[in-house]
């Protein structure tokens, strides 16, 4: 009687842990409020759940010359990133183009309100792709993600018109937590945490679903990413792809020399000129 109790007490225990923990919110995110060097980004908050989310904004020097960008892209960043780091360098690496670049601070992240939950990463992209739309117009939208971000990105791309989008080192999170991490614990707890993980960043799913052109960014030898369930997206994406092998390149690399080269040749095929109005 007494096994049996202790039994159904552990039992309940386990319960309790995988569901109510938010197990993959913890693992998955790490959200920073502290101040970043913004290096000249121009900050938009947009409602969002009854709160704001946090866009940065930053145009490259032809779209600073001409007044207005030709092109936008959005841009979803990794799991413990901030967009105020990086917009206004990115926006500068676009020197052959008139490009805005938008990007997102996810739910709990930078000026964005809080939690940090999965389950609002997909609404919140959604939303800056719709308050994005309504200022471009009929102007091209181009959404870049990397590694989390990426989950963002094919979750807009199902559900919205893109021009198309540039995926760095995407993860099939359900696949990495079950094939992955699920060997040393029976499955017992990578079984149900995959299960919590939101459909709405299901990348394989969502890939399957998409037939906007699309440039992957894969590190060789990624460490957090492993290049199998890197694969696993790209090879479930419908539409027109163009690979990208980063080599040598760990998962946080930066993307240098003959691949920046390879890069800016994809961009020409992704984009072509004459789109671009």
């Amino acid at each position: 009687m007494r096994k049996s109790r202790a039994a159904f007490v552990l039992a309940g225990l386990y319960l309790a842990v995988v569901f109510f923990a938010r197990l993959p919110d913890h693992l998955i995110l790490f959200p920073s409020t502290a101040a970043i060097d913004t290096r000249g980004a121009v900050r938009k908050a947009v409602p969002f759940e009854n709160g704001q989310l946090e866009l940065w904004t930053a145009k490259s020097q032809l779209a600073q010359k001409s007044g207005h960008p030709e092109v936008y892209v959005l841009r979803f960043y990794g799991n413990a990133d901030r967009a105020e780091r990086w917009v206004s360098a990115e926006a500068d690496s676009w020197n052959e183009r008139a490009v805005e670049i938008w990007g997102m601070n996810y739910p709990g992240f930078g000026g964005s309100t809080a939690p940090a939950k999965l389950s609002r990463v997909g609404p919140a992209a959604i939303t800056a792709f719709d308050v994005l739309q309504n200022e471009a117009k009929d102007r091209p939208i181009v959404i870049f993600g990397a590694s989390l971000g990426t989950t963002a990105a094919l979750h807009v791309a199902a559900h919205r018109p893109v021009a198309g989008l540039i995926l760095h080192n995407p993860p099939a999170l359900r696949q990495m937590i079950l094939r992955q991490f699920g060997w040393w614990n029976l499955w017992l707890l990578a079984g149900p945490l995959s299960l919590q993980i939101p459909k709405e960043l299901d990348s394989v799913a969502n890939s399957k679903t998409i037939h906007a052109r699309a440039i992957f960014l894969l590190a060789e030898k990624d460490e957090v990413v492993a290049p199998r369930y890197q694969h696993l997206v790209v090879n479930a994406y419908a539409g027109e792809k163009r690979i990208i092998t980063l080599r040598g390149a760990n998962h946080n690399t930066p993307i240098e020399d003959v691949a920046l080269a390879d890069l800016s040749n994809a961009l020409d095929w992704l984009l072509p000129r004459s789109e671009q109005r």
